[in-house]
Formats: structure tokens, C-alpha cells, sequence
């Protein structure tokens, strides 16, 4: 358990140890959730990506991309075609 202290701003220091286990950095930003009375924080970046990663689940698959290596054979076509070369 880490302890955190208010400014007369309204602002806290999240303790090192915390923000190293989030991997928050300095203008990261954090999400405060409400559930059931308790409040929770997150990462904003990375609940973002968890969202992206939960709506794209399935997706390659349905595709036709039976493993990543070909998914990713695919991208570096796509970017040659971009490219033009």
C-alpha cells in the first residue's frame, strides 16, 4: 500500500513505486474509475490499447491470417504498395 498526500491545489504525487508499476511517465495520463464506491486508476494508455485489442480480437483470424508472421508479411506488402516501391 502507498500513501499519497493532497496539495492545497488538489493535486497528488503518485509514489514512485506506483507509477513504475503503471508505467506511467511524466504527461501520461490516468483514468479514475468509479465501481461500487471505490475509485481506481489506470493508465490511460494502456485501457485504451486493451479496448483496441478486445474490439480487433478475432478479426486476423476471420481474415484469413492463420499466424502473426503472415499478418505481418501482409503489412510490409501493403507499405511497399504505399510506398511505391
Amino acid at each position: 500500500m502507498e500513501i499519497a498526500k493532497i496539495s492545497s491545489k488538489g493535486q497528488i504525487t503518485i509514489p514512485a513505486y506506483v507509477r513504475h508499476r503503471m508505467h506511467l511517465h511524466t504527461g501520461d495520463k490516468i483514468l479514475i474509475l468509479e465501481e461500487n464506491g471505490r475509485f481506481y486508476i489506470e493508465n490511460a494508455a494502456n485501457m485504451a490499447f486493451k479496448r483496441v485489442e478486445e474490439e480487433f480480437e478475432g478479426v486476423a483470424e476471420d481474415a484469413g491470417f492463420k499466424t502473426e508472421e503472415q499478418m505481418q508479411d501482409y503489412m510490409k506488402e501493403i507499405r511497399k504498395e504505399v510506398r511505391g516501391y
